[in-house]
């Protein structure tokens, strides 16, 4: 996975992946996105890069600008939202752990942070 900045789609699967959401149905898309949270929320004590990458793009594509309209989101999906992300924040994801410096990794955490904000 190739990875050129800390931003939500900066990396090839996340951007694919917003990409793929991108060309769903919007009610499809909503789903998807339902499911990349579930997957890091039910992943055991390690929360895996791809699945941590793409609930993170997910999240990002929702309080996006730049996305086409989704039905409304359930108050479920806010909460899946909301836990996942503190999912790939916290100490057991490797998403959280892959940055090469410090520099980096508070960027990215700031980016995730900062779309986390809108699910409060």
């Amino acid at each position: 996975m190739g990875t050129w900045g800390t931003g939500p789609f900066q990396s090839d699967l996340a951007d694919d992946f917003r990409d793929w959401l991108h060309g769903l149905p919007p009610q499809e898309a909503l789903t998807a996105m339902g499911d990349a949270f579930q997957r890091v929320v039910d992943s055991g004590s390690v929360v895996d890069g791809e699945d941590g990458a793409e609930a993170v793009a997910a999240a990002a594509y929702i309080t996006s600008q730049d996305r086409r309209p989704l039905p409304e989101m359930s108050e479920s999906v806010r909460a899946l939202a909301h836990l996942a992300l503190h999912r790939v924040l916290g100490d057991g994801s490797k998403l959280a752990q892959g940055w090469v410096d410090s520099r980096t990794a508070a960027e990215w955490r700031q980016e995730v942070q900062l779309i986390l904000r809108a699910f409060d």
